[in-house]
């Protein structure tokens, strides 16, 4: 029983966590791939990202805060910390790439395996924590991951096509 209730104290923001770096995964690895494609300049891509990053953390961990209050989370304000620091952190770590490689195809390529490995990691983790299966809630964000960075990469051509741009 102890254990149990150490357990539960110690997961109790996962879902704040999930929130942050879940967003950050199929948000930003959307953006970037976007980028990529409608960008030739790494550092462009990187601002971008940055920008982009610093926004919607603050934005998720305003959102979480302010769903977690009107829960009634006495916690909310961590709550909602939990969620901006884990879509800076997953940031952080999908921008690096870019930061490495000179071309930004390998960039990108090394970003979505590092959205993989985070993928993973986490989801390993919490099925461990929680005594819960591992593969299907690590397919189901892989896929939504990567569909959305497809969805992105074809509106980034789009939007590059029909304004004339590069």
């Amino acid at each position: 029983m102890a254990k149990k209730i150490l357990s539960e104290e110690r997961l109790k923001y996962t879902g704040a966590m999930v929130l942050g770096m879940h967003d950050a995964l199929v948000e930003l690895t959307g953006i970037i791939a976007g980028l990529t494609f409608a960008l030739a300049n790494n550092s462009m891509i990187i601002l971008t990202g940055v920008i982009a990053a610093v926004a919607s953390s603050l934005s998720m961990a305003a959102a979480n805060y302010l769903a977690q209050k009107a829960d009634g989370n006495p916690c909310a304000i961590t709550a909602g910390i939990y969620t901006g620091m884990a879509y800076l952190v997953t940031a952080a770590l999908l921008l690096v790439p870019f930061m490495i490689f000179s071309n930004r195809f390998y960039a990108l390529g090394t970003t979505f395996a590092v959205a993989v490995l985070i993928i993973f990691l986490f989801n390993y983790c919490i099925s461990c924590a929680k005594n819960q299966k591992f593969i299907r809630p690590f397919l189901e964000m892989i896929i939504i991951c990567f569909s959305v960075s497809i969805i992105a990469f074809i509106i980034g051509q789009a939007a590059k096509y029909f304004l004339g741009i590069g």
